[in-house]
């Protein structure tokens, strides 16, 4: 209902040459149509109820108002379980500018909720390039407003504030960072000497690497791929590029549904797990003239090339479940011998001179949230990591003086217990509780951490 909705609008008007405001008179973002504000309060509200442990830490830490003083430029996916987060940070002192991290991905009538109620937000769905690094600017350079925090989602803000902000960067208290590609950004800039601000990395706490990569992708591949193509899964000859926890998830969903799988990996670990799930592990150039659908999962840049895409079959598809659009090199194929044609939303058919067709979903982009929606709950344990996401801001910006120095660090343990203590309410369950002499004998702390920070589930 919420894509629907947000697709339905007939107004082509660029947001940017509209002049709104909400109605307490404040003009300071910039959606699709402030007038959905309703339709997406409703959608925040739904969210809310399928949050548990996000709203438990706004109703822990409101009085308290750890954040007090912040001020979060964020850059996220746009969607009612993020407005959540959003509202909860707001709700915890926090003063927040937003923008999107994705050009597919905000749901609109969202944005304009959270424009409504106070929160300068700048995104809109089917941003153009432009638009995307506008949006960004528009959070980051105001007049009387140094941001001190960044909540980012693939490095794209800390990239532009480091870039075209040197001065501000270097006034910022901490970054918190939660894909693979902007926790690699952060590890070159960290390994060159040139991030001078602690940066927390939430991708690669437990909470985030199973709950959202592994369980949220299990749940969502399917869901984009029905949505877009209304295809069936039994018997189709599949192939994911990469066994990471996306991978699995892709993988493990695909699988469930008589699908034919299987994996490219360059790591011999990850390589070893999918042939002991039951996967033939190939190189992509074996497989490529066979296979139906074309999934990366990689978080590296052009594992889909040209090459490959001129060899596939009539109708494959081909997709990417990755944070970044560099996987599938798309570029390549805007050329004057192939036809694009739009057959629906996020959906094209790039045709060959021949007649050969692939059906290429989002323009590369990340399926899940570009296409469809992804599972509300699991969205809670990410938006609790989301909520890591919050814990990891509030201890960056609480800690004293010295005890993050200017590099990236990972979620501290305790704090991914944490999150996940959080959610057990809800399915009623019961933590066993150590004796002290098992807590001596383990060499523990009875409330835990019960595992080493190196330590992965």
């Amino acid at each position: 209902a919420a894509a629907s909705y947000t697709d339905s609008s007939d107004d082509e008007t660029s947001p940017r040459d509209k002049q709104q405001k909400n109605s307490k008179g404040s003009s300071d973002f910039c959606v699709k149509n402030i007038k959905q504000a309703e339709f997406g309060r409703r959608e925040i509200e739904i969210a809310e109820q399928e949050m548990p442990a996000l709203m438990a830490l706004r109703k822990r830490a409101q009085g308290e108002k750890p954040l007090a003083g912040a001020k979060i430029v964020g850059c996220t996916h746009i969607t009612a379980q993020t407005a959540v987060l959003m509202e909860t940070l707001g709700a915890l002192g926090a003063q927040c500018r937003w923008a999107a991290c994705n050009i597919y991905s905000t749901l609109n009538e969202v944005a304009a909720a959270l424009a409504e109620s106070g929160f300068p937000v700048f995104a809109w769905k089917g941003e153009s390039e432009d638009d995307f690094w506008w949006c960004i600017d528009r959070c980051v350079n105001v007049e009387g407003w140094q941001p001190n925090m960044i909540l980012d989602d693939g490095g794209d803000l800390t990239h532009w504030i480091y870039k075209k902000y040197p001065n501000m960067f270097k006034k910022i208290k901490g970054i918190v960072e939660e894909s693979v590609t902007g926790v690699h950004r952060l590890y070159q800039l960290s390994k060159a000497g040139k991030l001078c601000v602690p940066a927390m990395n939430v991708n690669d706490s437990v909470t985030k690497q199973k709950f959202d990569n592994l369980y949220c992708c299990r749940e969502s591949i399917l869901d984009g791929l029905k949505r877009t193509t209304d295809m069936m899964f039994g018997g189709k000859q599949v192939v994911v590029c990469g066994y990471g926890e996306v991978g699995k998830g892709c993988c493990a969903a695909l699988k469930a549904m008589g699908s034919i799988v299987y994996v490219t990996e360059i790591d011999p670990i990850c390589a070893l797990q999918a042939c002991m799930d039951g996967f033939r592990l190939v190189k992509l150039n074996e497989v490529i003239r066979q296979v139906d659908i074309v999934i990366t999962c990689t978080g590296n840049k052009n594992v889909v090339t040209r090459e490959h895409l001129d060899r596939m079959k009539n109708s494959c598809i081909v997709c990417n479940m990755g944070h970044s659009n560099t996987e599938i090199d798309v570029a390549s194929l805007r050329t004057p011998e192939l036809t694009w044609e739009r057959v629906r939303s996020q959906v094209d058919h790039v045709i060959w001179p021949d007649g050969k067709r692939i059906v290429l979903l989002a323009e590369g982009r990340l399926l899940n949230l570009s296409c469809s929606t992804v599972p509300t709950f699991v969205l809670s344990i990410t938006a609790t990591t989301q909520a890591s996401r919050a814990l990891a801001l509030i201890e960056l910006y609480n800690a004293p003086e010295g005890r993050y120095k200017q590099d990236v660090y990972l979620l501290p343990k305790k704090m991914d217990e944490y999150v996940a203590s959080l959610h057990l309410p809800t399915f009623d369950a019961h933590l066993t509780e150590l004796t002290d002499e098992q807590a001596k004998y383990l060499g523990l702390n009875k409330n835990g951490p019960f595992k080493p920070n190196y330590y992965r589930c």
